[in-house]
């Protein structure tokens, strides 16, 4: 068995769905079981997908949920519970501001940047913070323990000392890493990895969710963390310095092809594109340094259920019922193929 991790990113509560049938496609295509990954990293709604997994919750038992099947009642209140569908109205001040002049210099990519123009964020992330409270130190089914292992080294971001982290208040899963940006700087942590400042997981995931304008950040170790989802949509260039023999990367925000689009979905398209860049560079970075990687991401049927609100939850049952459809063609081509269908 190759020594395999999986990086999960960003897709709020529509590309959360896409992602649990996504994953329960490549576990019955490559005959393996996600929870015992060496390293599970996740951003934003990637976070709650590895905080579950790292807790021993399976792919199928998260898919059973959204189809409001099984007996998982920490799953089933969770889904239950949305902040809505479009942001309520901001505060005042700019706690991102310090992105800006980033983005102006070329340190982080423009986009980036322009989101430190953002208002503080009014959001509440409650529901975040309750799912992190209650899968901390939580047990579950698992399919044995991942390995131990990989070199030390650093990246752009804390968290790449080596797989094992967390601690008491964490997921089962010693190497269940969730990533959040320096609300000033843009600097990546990998909350859970053995680099990174202790924190709760109810935080961590919280901080990976505070999306700018949306969500206000989150304190920890006395920074302000927003979305790493921000800086990067997988940050599964964080993984380099584990030299994994092979990387799966589940990725909702992007599109290797171009996929057409009309109305208000061509917004989408846009935040689409720069984030299916910083994407190829890491891709690039992980295949040169000998990681094989398993790139999946939705096409354009899936892209078509979800449209262009990623957080509208209307359309989240529909985005499964399609994906089933879909992705079992998408994985299978990524696995044979080492690049995305």
């Amino acid at each position: 068995m190759p020594r395999r991790g999986l990086a999960i990113g960003c897709g709020g509560t529509l590309g959360f769905a896409w992602t649990a049938v996504a994953l329960q496609a490549v576990e019955r295509q490559l005959g393996w079981d996600a929870r015992s990954a060496e390293v599970l990293v996740g951003t934003s709604a990637g976070a709650e997908l590895v905080a579950l997994l790292g807790s021993g919750r399976s792919a199928d038992g998260i898919v059973a949920a959204l189809d409001g099947a099984g007996a998982d009642s920490v799953l089933a209140g969770h889904l239950a519970r949305h902040p809505g569908m479009r942001p309520p109205v901001p505060g005042w001040g700019w706690p991102a501001r310090g992105l800006v002049g980033r983005g102006l210099r070329g340190e982080v990519d423009l986009t980036a940047g322009l989101a430190g123009l953002l208002p503080r964020g009014r959001g509440d992330a409650g529901w975040l913070r309750d799912l992190g409270d209650q899968l901390a130190g939580a047990g579950g089914p698992s399919a044995g323990g991942p390995s131990d292992g990989g070199s030390s080294g650093s990246t752009s971001g804390q968290g790449a000392g080596g797989p094992s982290g967390g601690g008491p208040g964490w997921v089962t899963h010693p190497a269940t890493w969730i990533v959040a940006a320096d609300a000033t700087t843009g600097v990546r942590t990998a909350f859970g990895s053995p680099t990174a400042p202790e924190t709760t997981l109810a935080q961590a995931i919280s901080a990976s969710w505070a999306i700018p304008g949306w969500f206000p950040p989150v304190r920890i170790a006395g920074r302000e963390h927003v979305d790493g989802g921000t800086i990067s949509s997988v940050s599964a260039d964080l993984l380099i310095p584990l030299e994994l023999d092979e990387l799966v990367v589940l990725a909702p925000m992007t599109s290797e092809h171009p996929v057409p689009a009309t109305g208000l979905s061509r917004l989408e398209r846009l935040l689409r594109r720069r984030m299916t860049r910083g994407l190829d560079r890491e891709v690039r970075q992980l295949r040169a340094a000998g990681t094989r990687v398993i790139r999946i991401e939705p096409g354009p049927a899936e892209l078509a259920a979800m449209g262009a609100n990623f957080m509208d939850p209307r359309r989240r049952q529909s985005t499964v019922d399609v994906s089933r459809l879909h992705t079992p063609t998408r994985v299978r081509a990524a696995i044979s193929n080492g690049v995305a269908a």
